[in-house]
């Protein structure tokens, strides 16, 4: 019987986070540390997640929880940086891991899930949609840190 589990990371699970993030962006700075791994353990509003299967790591998605205040209290959701090894797509593991994080959202009244994703993955993007994730609904905008750097004159350097 095949077992496959969806839970919170592990310090231990570093190395095949890391391996993952390296398959979805090429980078071979992407640092993952047990550490921080372990001080999210005790974030309320913080779940980086993992499927694995038969005792190897398939996929990884941070799931973080947003404070809002246009509903009362109710929170909204962001999915950032959603990987599933490219030897286990069509496989099932992406779908489980987001109704797993869904399920999650549902649990804490969420008023919606948000995620981004690269422009040139449009594989991904009819995943998402196959999903029930809308990427028409909204455009997304993204400034990254070399972007917004600045001098101590409060000046853009390039």
């Amino acid at each position: 019987m095949e077992t496959t589990n969806i839970r919170r990371a592990r310090p231990d699970d570093a190395k095949g986070i890391e391996a993952l993030y390296c398959e979805l962006i090429g980078d071979t700075r992407v640092c993952v540390l047990p550490e921080h791994i372990a001080e999210l353990a005790n974030d309320s509003r913080t779940a980086l997640l993992v499927l694995e299967h038969e005792g190897v790591l398939r996929a990884t998605a941070l799931l973080n929880f947003c404070t809002d205040v246009m509903y009362r209290a109710q929170p909204f959701a962001v999915v950032e940086n959603i990987v599933v090894g490219e030897a286990f797509r069509g496989q099932g593991s992406g779908a489980a891991l987001l109704r797993h994080i869904e399920d999650e959202c549902v649990a804490r009244d969420c008023s919606k899930i948000m995620l981004l994703s690269s422009v040139e993955r449009g594989e991904a993007h009819r995943f998402f949609e196959h999903c029930g994730f809308a990427g028409s609904k909204k455009k997304g905008f993204v400034k990254y840190r070399r972007d917004f750097q600045r001098d101590d004159a409060g000046i853009r350097t390039p």
